[in-house]
């Protein structure tokens, strides 16, 4: 009966140094379910709330990388249409002459496909200004329509794109406001002056643009800090309800320890080998 007690307690001592042990070794509370099934049903939530965080994490960085593209593009898009309308007031000031008026054309002309060019951004392989038609280019398909939006929070969704037809678009085609003017100072017309306000609408149609990107970019930013303090909340609960306490486990292990050597002292001197021990 002793010697059957004496191994049914060291065998209970060795299986709680084995779960302290596996518990130091993977930081974990339980290593698989039937070690603590609620708190293992409660962890498959949290994951999931962080996997999601995490999730909604990368979609905010794939609107900013599109938001801010946008605003650099229509930056830019702005200084050429400044230029354009500088080079228009020279042109209807009536002093340059045929020669020099075609060189201005030539310049918008250059100008021109600069804006074609930023009409035609790309982000990740994807043009962000050709509506829902994010595969094929703006400037060959005439800048379609459409919004894409991604999901950066529970039931929040931002629009990403900015809709290149209005920009673009009409601005560019064959008969828009720079083609209308490339062909006024080619053929040397007097009344290159009067695109100057078709100018101005343009460039301010860009700087409207601008300050919604503007707008998106403060929103983005306010998305991106509730995101991060939702990361570090649903990291520190997971980890409360999964991570061990490493001091409390080494101590608790050492205890363990000190306790198994224990039994074994007294169980050898207990279960003696022989009569002759047991008399001496």
């Amino acid at each position: 009966m002793l010697s059957n007690n004496m191994l049914r307690n060291l065998s209970n001592s060795y299986s709680r140094l084995d779960k302290l042990q596996d518990q130091i070794s993977t930081q974990k509370k339980f290593t698989k379910p039937s070690d603590d099934p609620v708190a293992a049903m409660m962890g498959m939530n949290y994951r999931t709330d962080l996997n999601r965080i995490q999730q909604y994490t990368r979609n905010i960085g794939e609107v900013r990388n599109w938001v801010d593209s946008t605003d650099d593009a229509l930056d830019k898009g702005v200084l050429a249409l400044q230029r354009i309308r500088d080079l228009t007031v020279q042109a209807s000031n009536g002093t340059l002459e045929g020669d020099q008026r075609k060189a201005v054309a030539e310049e918008v002309k250059q100008l021109k496909e600069h804006l074609q060019n930023l009409g035609d951004t790309q982000v990740g392989g994807k043009y962000i200004f050709n509506g829902n038609e994010t595969n094929v280019r703006p400037s060959e398909s005439g800048f379609q329509s459409g919004t894409i939006e991604l999901e950066v929070f529970s039931g929040i969704k931002i629009p990403v794109n900015t809709e290149g037809k209005a920009l673009f678009g009409d601005m560019l085609s064959d008969d828009g406001d720079i083609q209308k003017l490339i062909t006024a100072l080619e053929s040397n017309d007097p009344a290159v002056g009067d695109m100057l306000k078709n100018i101005d609408k343009n460039i301010d149609t860009f700087l409207s643009a601008r300050a919604q990107i503007g707008a998106k970019q403060n929103r983005v930013d306010l998305m991106e800090d509730r995101l991060s303090q939702q990361e570090v909340f649903s990291t520190r609960i997971l980890s409360d309800n999964e991570d061990i306490d490493m001091e409390k486990a080494i101590i608790e292990l050492t205890t363990q320890e000190s306790i198994h050597r224990a039994a074994l002292s007294v169980g050898a001197r207990i279960i003696q080998p022989s009569l002759t021990d047991f008399l001496r």
